[in-house]
């Protein structure tokens, strides 16, 4: 894996014009795979110790950080992110924080899973962001409270040992503890503000929930499902499809450039494991006049297996929901949805459930990742 660049410092006070004209960023490797932090996944940030200036659920927000130079409240400038007072020491003889003086804040992961990196995105945050973060996983079952998860009895392990970071910066960490985690607890030393916080792994579900519900969406990335790789991604990405809920705007979705040629465009997907493929939706929701005209599915059973159409090319609907039958039950570990030519789907459905070896596998895993 490529270094992870390091960004340190302050930033510049903000100038006026664009504020992400001065914004440190760079590619980072694992941002491809789905934010487990997801709001639209279920995250939250279900407690912090101080949010002071600004409020804690602000971290998840799938937008990215907002700045507006006017905005002031009652107790200051107004931040899109999770800000904490100011710290300060014990008296007039040592008025500053003790190194060990931290504020903290816990997350909930929308899906567990394993951990491949972690953003801690200071944007706008220039002369208030914290010196150094660092982040903690555990792995608890059910609903904990945060009561539950502060306890003496929950072990924590390092992701993201205390590390300097730097004010208006994306700080990307690469993560390498290979477990399956349900919670997070992010620190930042002593104190100031953070934008935004993206999480991103792999999916681990509970295959015991997934034996309970019997029929689910073998593809959808709550259940461990994910899109490997599309044609194009010019307008939006193709996890998209596979998000929980029907979208409710026409970037939540999958929409490809113009196409002036006599080619058309895919999306591959990785089954939650093994299964049985039954009925299939594909949703064209808010894309009116940019929908897919055409779409085919087709699937196949292992890495090398050959693909087979289970749906062949049907005409499309602009903003309607298409639901399809299979004459034949379909057992695959891949998918593949192609569009005819271009433009766009909103979700992709595959109804069915795990076959013995599937659901042995997906046992295997969680076991093994310490679910």
């Amino acid at each position: 894996m490529a270094a992870i660049p390091t960004f340190t410092g302050d930033a510049n006070p903000y100038g006026g014009g664009d504020p992400y004209a001065d914004y440190r960023t760079a590619d980072l490797p694992f941002t491809h795979l789905a934010d487990l932090a997801d709001r639209r996944l279920g995250a939250a940030v279900i407690a912090a110790n101080d949010e002071f200036f600004a409020e804690r659920e602000n971290l998840l927000l799938p937008h990215r950080a907002e700045f507006d130079p006017e905005r002031f409240g009652h107790k200051g400038k107004i931040m899109d992110g999770w800000e904490t007072r100011r710290r300060r020491g014990a008296g007039a003889d040592h008025p500053w924080p003790t190194a060990g003086d931290h504020d903290w804040a816990l997350v909930r992961l929308g899906a567990p899973g394993v951990i491949r990196g972690i953003v801690v995105d200071t944007a706008h945050f220039r002369g208030n962001y914290p010196q150094a973060v660092s982040v903690e996983g555990t792995s608890v079952p059910g609903t904990p409270s945060p009561e539950d998860l502060l306890g003496d009895d929950v072990k924590w392990t390092t992701l993201v040992p205390r590390t300097p970071v730097g004010g208006h910066a994306a700080n990307g960490f690469a993560v390498s503890v290979e477990q399956r985690f349900t919670h997070l607890r992010v620190n930042q030393h002593p104190d100031g503000g953070i934008a935004r916080l993206r999480v991103h792994g792999d999916v681990v579900p509970d295959p015991a929930w997934l034996e309970l519900l019997g029929t689910f969406d073998v593809v959808a990335l709550e259940n461990g499902g994910r899109a490997e790789d599309a044609s194009d991604r010019f307008y939006s990405p193709p996890s998209n499809t596979i998000r929980p809920g029907r979208s409710r705007r026409m970037d939540d979705g999958w929409e490809t450039r113009r196409r002036r040629d006599r080619g058309h465009d895919w999306i591959r997907y990785r089954l939650v494991a093994q299964s049985v493929i039954r009925a299939v939706e594909i949703d064209t929701a808010y894309l009116k006049g940019n929908s897919a005209g055409w779409a085919s599915v087709s699937v196949r059973d292992g890495e090398d297996g050959e693909w087979t159409e289970i749906l062949p090319r049907t005409r499309l609907q602009p903003d309607t929901n298409h639901r399809f039958a299979l004459p034949a039950p379909a057992v695959a570990t891949h998918a593949r949805v192609d569009i005819h030519p271009d433009g766009g789907i909103s979700r992709l459905r595959l109804h069915g459930s795990l076959t013995q070896a599937g659901a042995t596998t997906l046992t295997a895993r969680h076991q093994e990742l310490g679910g």
